[in-house]
């Protein structure tokens, strides 16, 4: 069945925007409404009304510019900017001496930090620093003097933009580190499941190749030669990597972008252990299992039974054509254990390490590599002379077993 690819999108900058929609809009009305209750302090209140006519309209027109970092150009910024900064250069030409003495808010009130947080959350602190700047410039010479309350909240709008500012360029950072790692991830469960899948077919069939040719001889000795030869590439290639670290891209309007190979869709509902597991008996391989069915989640089941499958590979390998193998299925309350046994040879101390170090990745991905990717766990216990035992845990889904519980 064909793979697709899963695009996963994080950003941890969007909720801020969508902060600063919401600010923008909530500080005009509020500056309209500051307007309203202290009209009687304005000597122009035609010309005060006029820029919260134009505030009105530009803050709801461009409610979709400070949705992303694309949609926040560098012209908008300086456009909105510009309309903060006439308002505060106009209030004294507005409002009465007395409004100014009292400390009385400009016209755009805090309506102003939004441009100035729009250019932190778009290009960090030091367009913050930027914007911060002609703000504060501004609102002395609109109070004509470095009065403390001024003073104080130029200081507050300039240490909280850069703050804000910083913290986006930390977060977009380790947003990047952490699609990275993600695509890191996806990737090596990819190589391992391609691993597992190339062990299961490829790399079997060209040791029978190596085998049988060895025994045949002639012009099958040498084909099976070659077959030795790319079954050591092959390993090779399996060892070091067989799926390339993709790139984590960063999308400017959406955040960090992973892609990540997904598996093809399978039916997701319960399937019965001993039907997969069925097929491995016969004359040399006998199969206990229940009563009644052993029911784990069909992509579990299909994996657990590649594993045992894995497991009677290496017995037919290393054991011997002759070796006998059993086979045992236990349904445990929150667990499935399939027991695996043999009477080979035995493996000898220390060469399971060997066998990984040389590419022979059997155990460790098509039995390990499996059960550990659903959860649970593969154990081998081998005496030298007395054969071995593979013990497969796999945990159950718990809208399975309550499944199974209904059946009976």
């Amino acid at each position: 069945m064909a793979r697709r690819e899963r695009v996963m999108r994080m950003s941890v900058e969007l909720p801020l925007w969508r902060a600063l929609t919401g600010y923008r809009v909530l500080t005009m009305l509020y500056a309209v409404g500051l307007f309203a209750s202290a009209y009687d302090e304005y000597d122009r209140p035609g010309v005060a009304i006029a820029y919260y006519a134009v505030l009105f309209v530009w803050t709801l027109a461009t409610l979709p510019r400070v949705q992303n970092a694309v949609a926040c150009t560098k012209r908008f910024l300086a456009l909105d900017l510009t309309i903060a900064l006439v308002g505060i250069v106009l209030t004294p030409w507005v409002v009465t001496s007395r409004h100014i003495a009292l400390g009385g808010p400009t016209l755009p009130s805090i309506w102003t930090a939004g441009s100035v947080l729009a250019f932190a959350v778009k290009g960090g602190w030091r367009w913050a620093a930027f914007a911060s700047t002609p703000v504060a410039v501004a609102n002395l010479i609109e109070r004509g003097s470095p009065a403390r309350d001024t003073v104080h909240n130029v200081i507050l709008v300039w240490v909280a933009s850069i703050a804000i500012g910083y913290v986006v360029e930390v977060a977009r950072a380790s947003e990047r580190t952490l699609a990275r790692a993600l695509e890191i991830e996806a990737a090596t469960r990819e190589r391992e499941r391609l691993a597992r899948d190339i062990h299961d077919s490829v790399l079997q069939v060209l040791a029978m190749v190596q085998r049988r040719g060895a025994v045949i001889g002639g012009e099958a000795a040498e084909l099976g030669r070659m077959a030795g030869e790319q079954e050591v590439a092959l390993r090779t290639l399996v060892s070091g990597g067989l799926v390339p670290v993709p790139r984590a891209s960063q999308d400017p309007a959406e955040g960090a972008v992973v892609r990540a190979v997904e598996e093809p869709d399978v039916p997701t509902g319960p399937v019965d252990l001993r039907s997969l597991l069925a097929p491995f008996a016969g004359a040399l391989v006998s199969l206990a299992e229940p009563g009644a069915p052993v029911f784990l989640p069909s992509g579990a089941a299909r994996e657990l039974a590649a594993a045992v499958g894995a497991a009677l590979d290496n017995v037919r390998q290393h054991a011997g054509e002759g070796a006998r193998a059993w086979i045992l299925v236990e349904d445990e309350p929150d667990e499935v254990v399939v027991t695996v046994r043999d009477d080979g040879p035995g493996i000898p101390e220390g060469r399971l390490d060997q066998a990984e170090g040389e590419g022979r990745l059997g155990v460790a991905l098509s039995i390990r590599g499996r059960l550990r990717d659903l959860g649970g766990s593969a154990e081998l216990v081998s005496t030298p002379g007395q054969g071995t035992e593979v013990e497969l845990k796999a945990p159950k889904d718990r809208e399975v077993s309550r499944g199974k519980a209904d059946r009976r």
